[in-house]
């Protein structure tokens, strides 16, 4: 087998605007093609990432469009059932890459030459959160208990999840990141979006509760009040209504003129690598690809204590600044770094040095050199 090409399966819900999509696209396009054959296959085929694949990369999708409580119907049928009607041909490994529906119905495989991995994105808080694409909580641990190993983005993940499933085969794999289309990227132009006058701040993500840009806002319009001439902007779209909340609270608060949405952008670098400061604003997050991508193109960090920081950015604010993960504490992290322009322009430095240590070829050979041990064991 080792001489042979290893035929690799990874399944998502689809290829949309996230952050763990985006991390997928860009590890199956740079893996060794030469020693793996990669089928990329979506539940539903949709998502703005599946124009980026690579393509060699096979692609497959189960269901054009997804439906308004796909996951309560999957929840109808056996993971053996989903399995047998979804993927038809033989893997010698099978990932389910996100916790949830994928790692359920790929937990259906009953192919003893088939090595089956589910690759955990985000903090498991609660039962709930660990049951989340399953029947019950003890149907989540039964199923997961049957994977030749976990892939984990951040070592605060693992934890997390160790506390409803500790005796697990597991191995720590952080997102992989296009190291050189994004510092390429970084270079474009992007005329007067910004102003030389202001500090631009900047924080990417879906518009959803969970990124916490609500709270920037209320962040942004003190900072404003306190005579800091700062200038929010927003990478991101959401589809839950969320981002009505936060125009309420930017009108509220008179900062339409200095709060900006910039929607999704296909190019996102530019404009990160241009700002004073990336903001990571969230109240959850698994190992922030937006994040990394910040340090890559040198621009400082500041961001609640969500899991995956402290990897990124050291302790004790090594490489960014880490705060609690409250409001007012990321104020007064925002406002530390504003008030000297000396610390600001450390971190400018230190971000470039940490940004390199997430290298392209660094992660993808950290998970080449997973599939090939799990056929080796």
């Amino acid at each position: 087998m080792m001489n042979d090409i290893i035929k690799v399966l990874f399944l998502i819900r689809d290829l949309g605007h996230g952050g763990a999509e985006k991390v997928l696209v860009n590890l199956v396009n740079h893996m060794d093609k030469e020693r793996f054959d990669i089928t990329v296959m979506t539940l539903f085929d949709e998502g703005v990432n599946r124009q980026f694949l690579a393509p060699h990369i096979k692609y497959k999708s189960c269901f054009k469009r997804s439906i308004p409580g796909n996951s309560h119907i999957l929840k109808l049928f056996s993971p053996e059932f989903l399995h047998n009607a979804l993927i038809k041909e033989h893997f010698d490994i099978e990932i389910a890459y996100l916790e949830g529906p994928s790692s359920r119905i790929i937990s259906g495989c009953k192919n003893k030459n088939t090595s089956l991995v589910s690759w955990i994105h985000c903090t498991q808080n609660s039962e709930k959160d660990f049951s989340v694409g399953f029947r019950s909580f003890g149907e989540a641990q039964k199923l997961y208990s049957e994977f030749d190993k976990i892939a984990f983005v951040s070592d605060a993940v693992e934890k997390s999840f160790r506390k409803f499933l500790p005796n697990i085969n597991s191995r720590v794999i952080y997102n992989t990141n296009d190291t050189k289309k994004i510092i390429e990227s970084a270079s474009e132009d992007i005329g007067d979006t910004f102003s030389a006058s202001e500090i631009n701040l900047i924080s990417t993500g879906r518009i959803i509760p969970v990124k916490g840009f609500d709270r920037l806002a209320r962040i942004h319009a003190k900072l404003i009040s306190d005579g800091y001439p700062v200038h929010t902007y927003i990478l991101g779209e959401g589809a839950d209504g969320h981002k009505a909340e936060i125009e309420k609270i930017i009108t509220e608060n008179n900062i339409k003129e200095s709060f900006t949405f910039l929607g999704y952008q296909i190019n996102p670098y530019k404009y990160v690598s241009k700002s004073d400061l990336f903001v990571c604003s969230s109240h959850s997050e698994g190992f922030s690809t937006a994040a990394t991508e910040a340090l890559i193109v040198g621009t400082p960090v500041c961001t609640t204590k969500v899991s995956g920081m402290e990897e990124l950015l050291g302790k004790n604010n090594k490489y960014g600044i880490i705060t609690e993960n409250d409001e007012n504490a990321l104020y007064d992290g925002i406002k530390s770094i504003l008030d000297d322009s000396a610390l600001l322009e450390e971190y400018k430095q230190k971000a470039i040095a940490r940004g390199g240590f997430f290298s392209t070829a660094k992660t993808v050979k950290a998970a080449e050199d997973l599939f090939v041990s799990i056929l080796k064991e």
